[in-house]
Parts: C-alpha cells; sequence; structure tokens
C-alpha cells in the first residue's frame, strides 16, 4: 500500500510542526507506514489526536513493506523504527523469527459497546506480535475511456485481444499468482491448494507470461492510479483504497473490477528491541479503538478490524468497502500461511522470471 514515487526511508515528516506541538516530558514516535493517502488516512484518525493527547512528536516515515529493513535494524543492535505497519504474512514470518516484539494483546481496550477485545476484533486480526487495523484488497482497475465495454471479471484482466493495452501488476508474485490461477480458471476456493503444487506454480507463470511483454511493474502503492492517469496502461492490478482516493477524490474516470479480489489485513509492530516499547504500546490501544478505526475509514476505503467500529463508518463510504456484500462476492483471502512459508521462494522464482 505504499504511495509515493520514491525509495524507502526517505525524509521523515515531524507532526508536531503541524501545530501540534510536545511538552518537555513528550516522547518521539518514528511510525512507518506505506505513505500517500493511506498514511494521510492514519495521521487524521490516529497520529493528530495521540499528539494532542500526549503532546508526543510523531516522525511519519515510508517504506515499501517487508522485512528487511526491520531485520537489518534489529541484527544491528540499532533500532530507530518504534512502529510498522505490515502486512499479515510479514507479520507472522517476523514473529518466528524473533525480530518483533511480543505484545501484551490481552490488554487490548474493550469496544465501545463494551465488547471485549478478543470477541470485538474480527478473528485472526490480532495476533502474538502484531494488533490489526484495517482490510484491504488487492483489486484492478481500468480506464472507462479506453473500452466502450469495459473488463468485469478477474480472467479479463488477462484477455489482450478483447481488452488490448498495456497492463500495470505490483512487483512481486503476492496476488499476482493467485489472479493468473483464478484468470486460467481455479475456483477461489482451490488457489492456495493448487498454488502449493509444482504443478500449480507453473500454470499461474505461465498465465503471467501471456501478458509478461504487455506488464509495467510498479512498486509504489501511488504508482497504479498514476499509470493509469497518464494513459501508460488500460487496466492495472492496485489497492482498493488507492483507487478509491483516485476516483472519488480526484475524479478520476476509472472502475474498478473487484472480482477475484485478493483481501488482506495490515497490523501494527513494534521491532525487537526498539525504544520507547511502553509508549509504542500505549499508542497501538490508541489507534486501534472503536472510534480511531472507524475514524481512519472517513478517510480511505479500507474496512475497520473492530465489529463495534462498522456501524461507526460514514454511510457513504460504506459501499466503497472490500467487505461491501456487492464487491465480495468472489473475493480471495490471502493465506498468510502460504505467503510465510513460500514467500521467499516464489520471490526468487518470480524476480527470476522477470530477468528471463
Amino acid at each position: 500500500m505504499n504511495h509515493l514515487l520514491k525509495s524507502a526511508g526517505v525524509a521523515a515528516v515531524a507532526l508536531a510542526a503541524l501545530g501540534y506541538a510536545g511538552t518537555s516530558s513528550a516522547e518521539t514516535l518514528t511510525i512507518v507506514s506505506w505513505g500517500g493517502a493511506y498514511t494521510k488516512s492514519q495521521v487524521e484518525a490516529y497520529h493528530k489526536p495521540w499528539i494532542e493527547k500526549t503532546g508526543d512528536t510523531i516522525n511519519s516515515e515510508d517504506y515499501n513493506g517487508g522485512l528487511a529493513e526491520i531485520r537489518a535494524q534489529v541484527e544491528a543492535g540499532n533500532v530507530t523504527w518504534n512502529l510498522v505497519d505490515v502486512e499479515l504474512s510479514d507479520a507472522v514470518r517476523g514473529c518466528d523469527e524473533g525480530i518483533l516484539e511480543v505484545l501484551p494483546t490481552d490488554d487490548l481496550p474493550a469496544g465501545d459497546d463494551g465488547t471485549p477485545a478478543a470477541e470485538d476484533f474480527i478473528a485472526g486480526t490480532v495476533h502474538e506480535c502484531a494488533v490489526g487495523t484495517i482490510v484491504w484488497s488487492t483489486v484492478y482497475a481500468y480506464d472507462t475511456t479506453k473500452f466502450s465495454t469495459g473488463p468485469t471479471t478477474v480472467a479479463d484482466f488477462f484477455d489482450l485481444e478483447k481488452f488490448p493495452g498495456k497492463r500495470g501488476m505490483r512487483k512481486t508474485p503476492k496476488a499476482n499468482l493467485e489472479f493468473a490461477l483464478m484468470a486460467d480458471g481455479v475456483p477461489s476456493g482451490e488457489v492456495y491448494d493448487v498454488l502449493s503444487t509444482p504443478e500449480g506454480v507453473e500454470r499461474a507463470f505461465a498465465k503471467l507470461d501471456t501478458i509478461k511483454d504487455d506488464t509495467i511493474w510498479w512498486e509504489a502503492g501511488a504508482q497504479p492510479p498514476q499509470l493509469l492517469a497518464d494513459g501508460e496502461v488500460v487496466m492495472t492490478t492496485a489497492y482498493n483504497g488507492r483507487l478509491f482516493n483516485a476516483i472519488v477524490n480526484e475524479k478520476k474516470p476509472f472502475e474498478i473490477v473487484w472480482d477475484g479480489q485478493v483481501w488482506d489485513i495490515d497490523l501494527w509492530v513494534i521491532p525487537k528491541g526498539a525504544p520507547n516499547m511502553e509508549q509504542s504500546w500505549e499508542f497501538i490501544k490508541f489507534s486501534t479503538d472503536t472510534q480511531r478505526l472507524a475514524d481512519q475509514a472517513k478517510w480511505i476505503s479500507y474496512g475497520p478490524v473492530r465489529k463495534s467500529s462498522f456501524d461507526k463508518v460514514l454511510p457513504e463510504m460504506q459501499p466503497h468497502m472490500p467487505t461491501a456484500p456487492d464487491n465480495f462476492k468472489n473475493p480471495l483471502q490471502n493465506d498468510f500461511e502460504f505467503w510465510a512459508d513460500y514467500g521467499d521462494e516464489l520471490n526468487e522464482r518470480f524476480n527470476a522470471w522477470l530477468a528471463s
């Protein structure tokens, strides 16, 4: 869900400079996320209220995902990041590797309606080393000005004859292999069973071969809407929230195709040995309470992971959520265990395939 067209680890933005001055006893937290419209939603819903409450300074930094930078800081014994927003497979793998702090999740606050946290959080969104915040999806969208009749299925994304033009895809195997198999006729409920076999991997890459020469690869979350806007591609995979921002806020002529959406969650983690552990945990509790999660959905179309937050989401935002009934007809949940187990191997295979 990264956004800005730049490398990870660029200059931080000190939010205290926006008029939220700290106090002499205040802490400084470096919070790392994916930039752009997504980080803006966190700034508005989490950071600013936290600064107002505590007087802390928050340094907001962007990265492109993965565990490499966290691992490097931990192994060097020089951890400068307090909190990092990660995908679920990275949260699981990082916990297994011992590069993330184990969190006292029994201490999470109850929902506003009194529901205990263990029941209020959607199943699978609280883990030993991570606390979930949002449900999001990888989908694809197309430029409505390019086709008289637009694509409607995941298979259409791979149909260059019916829908000619360049495609955009994230430069990673995750979601791409799943899209490829669904487009090749594998039911969403069987995708990971097939992908767990050598034959299934070959089948997925063979399907990707059919559009490889017509694909532009993106890495940061802002790139796919920009690729569409600039006419460099006629359709592209993207994060649903980034497309929402382009369609609703920037009035771009794009249409989302929800068929075969690969949905996932993002979570807060604390790198092992990070400073200000106590204050970082207090921030996690604050930012994942009922109201804060509902507030984030005012700014971007990612669904809150607390059940008590749903009714507080603005009615006009609800149809844009990945889990809205009309959008959730043929979804595939990202299998975090599969990617935690096979991610390194498939990344190597994918990079070799790109270079071939």
